[in-house]
């Protein structure tokens, strides 16, 4: 197992010039050793605080992964060769003004076979115990009610909750001292995150830090604090994922300044009678399965040589760019647009039916596109032009939009900028937990056109529900499956193991409206591969009068989207599903094709197509730092 490489710990410091005088007598950022080589295999010491914090489970992290690792434990040394910590990773637990004592014995190497394990390479992590730790405070110890988790970079001895923000802000940063990626902690200029500020009688970074370790444990997962609770508990439970510990250490510099923010407003400059107890701290639910989420969708729409389409997809350019914004629990919040987007109320409705976590769609956001040549104008000026955003306490979405993209829909921008009233209101209603009818209300000169959806889950696998769609209380379109999903078996002409995307099942389905429809538009199916147990969905035909109806859009047969991802050889993210769209291209509906077929790799052409780009949450959340 190869240890992880950390950066040194001299750039972990916020502004330290202007502290004050020191009164503590260990080094003023923590560390207990003055740099030079050393073998005395003298016990690991230092202090857990928030006040300090008796009888915590700390340990050194040697395998990365943020939970103790018991014994027999593998190490790989630096030479590649191979030792045993017969104890797993060096653990004690904090006693009296929360000092720990950690027995590195084992750490000392054979001279035969390696140098010694530099115990000062690890993070060291301290985790509270609900009832079992205790905050030693003016009027005696308190049982800490709910557990948390504390880390501190390698090297630096002191546990706290700002050693666990100066460690993660080094973590996904290249240093705090330079550029303007400063601000997520710029309340904390003039404190050292890494000192014993009790020992240093700080009463201001005191009480950051137990604000902040309060809001730490407002997110640890129950199960684990549940766990913790028992009474057979010493702290060694391994319930916590590296993604979920690194998760909360993120969200907790995210949201370090709301906090902090917080504590300022309740101490007007006498932090030392604040009561944190008392304070109404963000709420901020957190995923800490850390799950693949689309993120951007660029969208290629717009012919290069002439304003025609379809035309060869690789004739076609960028039209519009959509980026997807999340809460740090995975909720969608927002979709912004540069460009034109096309807020489709099947696919609105499909993400209501998970109630905003886009993850649990495993097919993300079903590929549309806007073909007004309208969407390239606007995409060409700077700026956000559309947006779609989501009030789901309040069953409620906006669609606000600066364009002239969706005139045959009957939407027409108020003004050229966002803000103000928006073009559509959406609302929805429940029954028995799923969703019973999607309203639109867009507002007109003449007053204001009303649209409802009810899903219609007769025959529908899950995640794709049939609809009927009303205007004024009358039916527009429906799609309604006339049969239960079927396989099929494999043409013998297709290599099941090299091909990379193959039909083998297919649901039949009725699609009404817009009469007259095309002559050609029949057969309807939709097509997927469920191979290696992946239910992908590979195509599907629809009618569309907003955009067949566009001047430049020749489209008399109807139109198509088929969809292609990952190849099965490829592995999945962690976090994620396999049947993540990589791209989707917009094309003529072509009828009654054979199920069992190798799936269409070449493209003669398209009105658009769609790159899909995905991110764990974590990178989502450290990208918004």
């Amino acid at each position: 197992m190869k240890p992880l490489i950390f950066l040194p710990v001299s750039v972990l410091f916020l502004a330290i010039a202007g502290c004050g005088n020191e009164s503590d007598e260990l080094p003023v950022d923590g560390r207990n050793f003055d740099g030079v080589q050393y073998s005395d295999p003298a016990p690991y010491t230092g202090r857990v605080i928030d006040g300090y914090l008796k009888n915590a489970r700390v340990w050194l992290d040697m395998d990365g992964d943020s939970q103790y690792t018991p014994g027999p434990m593998e190490y790989e040394l630096a030479s590649g060769r191979i030792v045993t910590l017969p104890s797993g990773e060096p653990t004690a637990m904090s006693g009296e003004d929360g000092q720990f004592s950690i027995d590195i014995s084992e750490l000392m190497v054979d001279p035969k076979i390696g140098p010694n394990i530099d115990s000062r390479a690890f993070p060291l992590y301290a985790l509270a115990l609900p009832g079992k730790t205790v905050e030693q405070t003016r009027i005696g110890d308190v049982p800490v009610a709910r557990a948390f988790l504390l880390s501190a970079a390698p090297g630096v001895s002191n546990i706290s909750p700002l050693t666990t923000l100066a460690r993660y802000r080094r973590l996904t940063t290249a240093g705090l001292l330079s550029g303007s990626g400063n601000s997520v902690l710029s309340g904390f200029e003039g404190i050292n995150l890494l000192r014993d500020y009790v020992l240093a009688k700080d009463d201001k970074a005191h009480a950051y830090a137990q604000a902040l370790a309060r809001f730490s444990a407002s997110q640890f997962p129950d199960d684990y604090n549940d766990a913790l609770a028992r009474p057979e508990s010493d702290g060694k439970e391994r319930l916590l994922s590296p993604q979920g510990a690194y998760l909360l250490g993120i969200s907790l510099l995210q949201n370090a300044g709301d906090v902090i923010a917080v504590v300022d407003s309740a101490a007007q400059g006498n932090y030392a009678n604040v009561d944190v107890d008392q304070l109404e701290l963000p709420l901020v639910p957190l995923e800490l399965s850390d799950p693949v989420l689309l993120t951007s969708q660029r969208i290629y729409a717009q012919p290069r040589q002439s304003n025609e389409l379809p035309t060869n997809s690789s004739n076609l350019m960028v039209s519009a760019e959509l980026m997807f914004e999340y809460s740090e629990d995975g909720r969608l919040q927002t979709i912004s647009s540069e460009g034109c987007l096309t807020p489709s109320m099947q696919e609105i409705a499909r993400l209501i039916s998970v109630n905003g976590y886009m993850a649990h769609l495993g097919t993300q956001w079903l590929p549309s596109a806007s073909l007004s040549p309208q969407s390239k104008i606007a995409y060409d000026n700077p700026g956000v032009d559309e947006r779609l955003v989501f009030d789901w306490a309040a069953r409620k979405a906006t669609f606000e939009t600066g364009t002239a993209c969706h005139l045959l829909e009957g939407i027409q921008a108020g003004s050229t900028e966002l803000g103000g009233e928006p073009e559509v209101a959406y609302s929805w209603s429940y029954s028995g937990g799923k969703l019973a009818q999607l309203e639109a209300r867009i507002p007109q000169q003449n007053g204001t056109i009303t649209r409802t959806l009810t899903p219609e889950r007769t025959n529908a696998l899950e995640g794709f529900p049939g609809y009927q769609l009303k205007e004024e209380g009358v039916e527009v379109e429906s799609l309604v499956y006339s049969d239960v999903f079927q396989s099929c078996a494999i043409d013998d002409k297709v290599d099941p193991v090299t091909a990379a995307h193959v039909v083998t099942g297919f649901q039949d389905y009725d699609f009404y409206g817009h009469e007259p429809q095309p002559a050609a538009f029949t057969g309807l199916a939709l097509e997927f591969d469920t191979r290696g147990e992946q239910v992908r969905l590979l195509r599907y035909g629809f009618l569309a009068p907003e955009m067949s109806g566009l001047g430049n859009v020749d489209a008399d047969g109807g139109f198509e989207w088929t969809m292609y991802y990952p190849p099965r050889s490829s592995e999945t993210p962690l976090g994620g599903t396999p049947n993540l769209i990589q791209k989707a291209y917009l094309k003529n509906y072509s009828p009654n094709q054979a199920c069992g077929r190798s799936f269409e790799e070449s493209l003669s052409g398209a009105y658009a197509w769609i790159e899909y780009k995905y991110k764990n949450l974590s990178q989502y959340l450290v990208d918004q730092l």
